[in-house]
This record gives structure tokens, C-alpha cells and sequence, in this order.
């Protein structure tokens, strides 16, 4: 059960978000229950992968992944979105439980069109920060609230959370999901990604 103050933070998403039937995916890292929660407020799609029993994992080890398409789907050499998803789910299975929540909150948070946009202001030398800026937006728009209350939804309490951004530590722990490790994902960089990854490190203090 989420306690009372969870409760109330959560509570609204209790009557936006409608959890679909799970179904059975095999990948090529393992087998995962896959479902999504649906938002009847944005209509956004929020994506759930389920490895073992969860439930009788005391904390699971847990990706809260924000959607990346040129990363995570055309395997884009700019970020390291797709190559931290591959390595989260190899992790998972090989562990007796795990869950990746898949958050539709891409570009940090400003969608497709505008990540485009901020790519063309890449292009003109801004970095990642500086371009999400100069099209009028925060730096980070995202949120983990939806993952918080989706972990809650597991009844899960406790996890071990494969992540390199302190956002997202702080984005669980303030709805009572207790984080007893911050297990870091190590990426190699490459030429189109350095900048990228200097900039998460010196402006948005990830962990490298």
C-alpha cells in the first residue's frame, strides 16, 4: 500500500492513468511482461517492461528511461540513450526481478519536433542546455512522478535504480520509493556524443 503522504501526491494519476492487460515479450536479453499506462489527460503511452516477480523482490533493480526515438530506435551516435536501455535491460535479466519504465517524455521533455529543432541549434554550436533554452524551455522538463506512482502501482517500495542522473533519485524518493542503490550505467563515448555527455556532467551533475 503507498503511504498517505504518497497517497496524496499520487493520487490525481489514480484517475488519468488506466493500466492495459500485460502480455508476454521475449527480447534477445531475456523474457519480460510488458503493458502500458495510458494518460486519458495527454494521451500519452507510458511503456512498462516486468522481468520475474517484482513483488517478491525485496528492490528490484529499476530503469526509469525517458523515450529517446533517434536513440533508442535508429541507434543514434549523438546521446547515449539507447546504449544505456540495452545495457539496463541485459542487467535486469540477468538479476531474478527487474522492471524498466519506459516514460514518453522525449527530448527532455519538449517532444520530437522541438528535439529537432534543438539539433539544428546544436549544429550552430549551443549544447544540449543552451539550445532547450533558446527555443524556451527549461533545461529538463522531465518529471518521474508517473514512475513513481507506476512502482507504487507493483507495490513496489524499494529498488535499486540503474540511472546516472540524481533527478531521478530525488524524483522517486520525494513520493516514498526508497532508493537503496544507485547502480551507474557506463557508456563508452564516441566523437558525436563527448560534448553531450560533458554537458550532462557540468550543467545537469550526472554521474560519470
Amino acid at each position: 500500500m503507498m503511504q498517505c503522504n504518497q497517497e496524496n501526491d499520487l493520487s490525481k494519476l489514480t484517475k488519468t492513468l488506466k493500466k492495459s492487460e500485460s502480455v508476454d515479450l521475449p527480447t534477445e536479453y531475456g523474457k519480460f511482461q510488458f503493458m502500458c499506462y495510458t494518460d486519458s489527460l495527454t494521451t500519452k503511452e507510458h511503456l512498462v517492461l516486468i522481468h520475474g516477480d517484482i513483488q517478491r523482490c525485496k528492490a528490484p533493480y529499476v530503469r526509469v528511461h525517458s523515450e529517446c526515438v533517434t536513440g533508442d530506435v535508429f541507434s543514434s551516435l549523438k546521446c547515449d540513450c539507447g546504449a544505456q536501455l540495452n545495457q539496463a535491460m541485459s542487467l535486469i535479466t540477468q538479476e531474478d526481478a527487474g522492471m524498466i519504465i519506459y516514460l514518453k517524455q522525449e527530448g527532455r521533455g519538449i517532444g520530437i519536433e522541438n528535439k529537432i529543432k534543438a539539433y539544428q541549434l546544436q549544429e550552430q554550436g549551443y549544447d544540449t542546455v543552451e539550445a532547450n533554452e533558446q527555443l524556451g524551455f527549461a533545461a529538463d522538463l522531465r518529471s518521474y512522478d508517473i514512475a513513481a506512482y507506476i512502482l507504487a502501482d507493483h507495490h513496489v517500495t524499494s529498488v535499486r535504480l540503474l540511472t546516472n542522473n540524481p533527478k531521478k533519485v530525488e524524483g522517486l524518493e520525494k513520493h516514498q520509493i526508497k532508493v537503496i542503490e544507485r547502480k551507474p550505467i557506463r557508456i563508452t563515448s564516441n566523437k558525436y556524443n563527448q560534448n553531450y555527455l560533458m554537458i550532462k556532467k557540468e550543467k545537469l551533475n550526472h554521474y560519470f
